[in-house]
């Protein structure tokens, strides 16, 4: 029982000092089998600032807003809702995009490409499921 506390103490005191030179926290944290660096993460678009923001097209024009964004339940693939048309919500039509069509890397800017109203309002209705 003296030599398992002693070698306790001895890997206590010897571990102690090793660990306090490193004082930069680690820039990953572990969760999981995934590996996750919260930095990069903060950096990131939140769906509360996605939802209701407007779409443009490469020209600037206005052709919708992102109604929603939804994960697929098998695949865990993103797509945006977005509401077309109408005016101030009413008698507009929802529409699923890949979320990946989406180009959010502009500041306060989320972009479909090579889209218009023309060609949204002629995309298959998106409804919700009961």
């Amino acid at each position: 029982m003296t030599k398992t506390l002693a070698a306790l103490a001895i890997f206590a005191a010897l571990t102690v000092p090793a660990l306090a030179q490193d004082s930069k926290p680690a820039p990953q944290e572990t969760v999981g089998v995934a590996t996750l660096d919260p930095a990069t993460i903060a950096t990131g678009w939140r769906a509360s600032k996605i939802i209701g923001s407007t779409v443009e097209n490469e020209n600037g024009d206005t052709i919708g807003s992102v109604d929603d964004l939804i994960l697929t339940a098998d695949q865990q693939v993103p797509y945006a809702v977005l509401s077309v048309g109408g005016f101030l919500g009413i008698g507009a039509k929802l529409v699923a995009v890949p979320y990946m069509d989406l180009d959010t890397t502009q500041k306060g800017k989320t972009i479909l490409r090579a889209a218009t109203k023309e060609s949204l309002t002629a995309a298959p209705e998106f409804k919700y499921a009961e």
